[in-house]
This record gives structure tokens, C-alpha cells and sequence, in this order.
């Protein structure tokens, strides 16, 4: 019997990327580069980024970096933003600053209180955070 790389190779290809990204997903914290990444996968440096650019329309390092501000972007509404910035895997705090502001419009800093003021505004008038579809049919909004 031939093995399934034989049988369906775009498929056992697919896999192996798909596999990758999800190591870029579990490991985003770490030291990871593009061959971790596609030393995961078994392939070489070069195909492998094709193959994952051609797959999730863009390359492993835009991938890794989109993972990691998402993942800021949560801490970031109870930790300090040196902290997050080497809790994410990013080395230096001016590189996660400019990468953050790239990726979200606002520095960390400003993304920060933006978090912090909608959190006060939350505690002080809950119910303005409710949808009025959801509100209405409870009888809320009256």
C-alpha cells in the first residue's frame, strides 16, 4: 500500500502548512523564525514560504507578527505595556510600538486607556453596552 504523501500529495502538502501555522499559532511567545517554522513543516525555507503565502495569502513572519498584536491587544487591558511587548515574543518595546500602531492604529499606550475608559464606562452605565435588539425584547429600553 503507498503511503498518503503518494496517494494525495496537495493534500498531505496542505496539511503540513496547515500543521505550521498552527505551531506559529501554539508557539507565538517563543523565539520562532522562519526555519522553526519550516522545519516544522519539512520543507525548506524558501518553499515553504511560497507554499504558505500561496495558501493564507501572506508570509509566516506577517502571520506570526498579526498573531502576537492580537494577542497584546488582549493583555494589554491589565498588564503593563513592557510586559506584553516581551510576553508576545517581541524583543524590543520601539519594534512592538511601531508594529502595534501599524496594525491597529494606536499606539499600546493609547490602545491601553482606550481599554481602561471603555471599562469604566462599562461599570458605570452597563446597559448602554447592551444591544437594543436585545435589550428591547427583555423591555429594557423603556
Amino acid at each position: 500500500m503507498k503511503p498518503a504523501s503518494d496517494i494525495h500529495p496537495k493534500m498531505y502538502r496542505y496539511r503540513r502548512i496547515v500543521e505550521a501555522k498552527l505551531f506559529i499559532d501554539a508557539h507565538y511567545a517563543d523565539k520562532i523564525d522562519l526555519d522553526n517554522i519550516s522545519n516544522q513543516a519539512a520543507f525548506s525555507k524558501y518553499h515553504f514560504l511560497r507554499l504558505f503565502k500561496s495558501a493564507f495569502g501572506k508570509s509566516p513572519h506577517k502571520y506570526l507578527t498579526e498573531v502576537r498584536i492580537q494577542h497584546a491587544q488582549k493583555l494589554l487591558k491589565s498588564h503593563p505595556i513592557a510586559n506584553v511587548c516581551y510576553a508576545v515574543g517581541f524583543e524590543s518595546i520601539p519594534s512592538f510600538t511601531k508594529l502595534f500602531k501599524a496594525h491597529t492604529g494606536l499606539s499600546p499606550k493609547a490602545f491601553s486607556k482606550r481599554l481602561q475608559a471603555q471599562d469604566q464606562q462599562q461599570q458605570a452605565a452597563p446597559l448602554t453596552f447592551v444591544p437594543h435588539c436585545f435589550a428591547k425584547s427583555y423591555g429594557w429600553d423603556e
